[in-house]
């Protein structure tokens, strides 16, 4: 999210490294230490030391550094934001400072060179740090800031990927999941080996982080890790071969002159008991940030639902939970938001949303779902019909044909740029 609004609002985001940044931490607890095996000064005896700073290796280090380094910045003037606690800026007239702290990493940005000076001098009167210059790469992401707007890749890491199980002279193929293939466990098939199954599962869902056009078929294989057979592995290496074509593909997050009405939107799509083996259904939705995906996920409902309506329902108020928490979030950019809009391809769905009268379809739906009603009434969402053809979290919904995973694929953003 903070990468989207940057290119919206034209910054260039940058890098800074603090050196040793856990070791700045002060620790407000009592910490003891005693010399470590071989590093002994015998004239010393057998003394221990109280810490007033962390050292690496203690699990008190990164909250104390973050403490630290919290402290600093609301002393200069900084504002923390209410959601993000990571997340800190500053005001200057029109211009705008933010800087984004992950552990030891941070990024910041501004349409104001003189602020990003600024905070770079502050930071460097206080501790040893260096400049790293504008963000090439955080967090296993690769960014590229360009005239038009910011995209993000992982070519690198999916190039590793494919030497290291063995795909680089297999041949590609444009859809990562045959749209006829049904997959369950599979009890009669042969067993493969779960360390290497589980070892491929596990870097193709990292792989997820910026590639939401694997992000379902991807979780359908997760569900297997338990006992993985041929056909389970043979799916999962689909995937790879899949990427094998697309290596350099990532998302685009085009600079446009601000937000619009309804910059802030939702997709939310549901397979009724798509899963086989227990007759789940699977919540799919996606949120967007101007033009750009912020957000999306794919997760299996954890009850049967018993209609297409409960199942679109259920999977609507995951949506709605998810652009509440974008809306408190981006109240700390200084950017505000109602009647944010969910695009969902049930009527059923959204009319329940809208009425307020309990009917037969409504007895079976979880009370914890009906806040999405009073979301509707108190018009902090609105439910809005979109046609299926252009539902487009179809992609995290189920197989699609190449045609329109290809059509969708763009829609989302999801394109390569030299």
């Amino acid at each position: 999210m903070f990468l989207a609004y940057d290119a919206h609002k034209n910054f260039t985001v940058y890098q800074m490294d603090v050196k040793s940044a856990f070791l700045n931490g002060l620790l407000e607890e009592e910490v003891y230490v005693e010399q470590p095996p071989g590093f002994e000064q015998k004239t010393i005896g057998d003394k221990m030391y109280k810490l007033k700073k962390a050292l690496y290796g203690l699990k008190q280090a990164p909250r104390a550094w973050y403490d630290t380094l919290s402290q600093f910045l609301t002393d200069n003037e900084f504002t923390k934001g209410k959601v993000d606690r990571t997340l800190f800026r500053i005001q200057d007239g029109e211009s705008i400072l933010l800087v984004q702290i992950y552990k030891d990493d941070i990024i910041f940005g501004s349409t104001n060179k003189e602020l990003c000076d600024k905070l770079s001098n502050l930071m460097e009167g206080k501790f040893e740090m260096s400049m790293m210059g504008e963000l090439p790469f955080f967090l296993g992401l690769q960014v590229k800031q360009l005239k038009d707007g910011i995209f993000i890749s992982q070519t690198k890491y999916t190039r590793d990927l494919m030497k290291k199980f063995g795909m680089e002279e297999k041949s590609s193929v444009k859809i990562p999941m045959n749209t006829t293939v049904n997959m369950d466990m599979d009890a009669d098939g042969k067993p493969v080996d779960q360390t290497r199954y589980r070892a491929l599962i596990g870097s193709l869902l990292y792989l997820t982080a910026n590639r939401p056009d694997i992000t379902f078929v991807v979780g359908v294989c997760a569900r297997f890790q338990s006992a993985p057979k041929e056909s389970h592995m043979t799916a999962a290496k689909r995937i790879l071969r899949y990427l094998k074509g697309c290596q350099e593909v990532g998302l685009w997050y085009q600079k446009e002159g601000g937000f619009k009405k309804n910059s802030l939107k939702g997709y939310s799509d549901s397979d009724y008991a798509g899963n086989i083996d227990d007759h789940k259904s699977t919540s799919e939705s996606c949120q967007f940030l101007g033009d750009c995906l912020v957000s999306w996920f794919s997760k299996k409902q954890n009850c049967v639902s018993l209609s297409t309506t409960k199942a679109e329902y259920n999977s609507t108020a995951f949506c709605c939970t998810q652009l509440l928490w974008m809306k408190q979030t981006l109240a700390g950019y200084k950017c505000s938001f109602e009647n944010v809009p969910i695009f969902c391809d049930n009527t059923s769905a959204i009319n329940i949303a809208q009425n307020p009268i309990h009917h037969n379809r409504t007895k079976h739906i979880e009370v914890r779902h009906y806040f999405l009603r009073d979301c509707v009434s108190k018009r902090k969402i609105e439910m809005c019909f979109v046609p299926s053809q252009d539902q487009l979290a179809d992609i995290f919904t189920k197989p699609l044909a190449a045609e329109s995973f290809t059509s969708v694929q763009a829609l989302l953003g999801i394109m390569h740029i030299e």
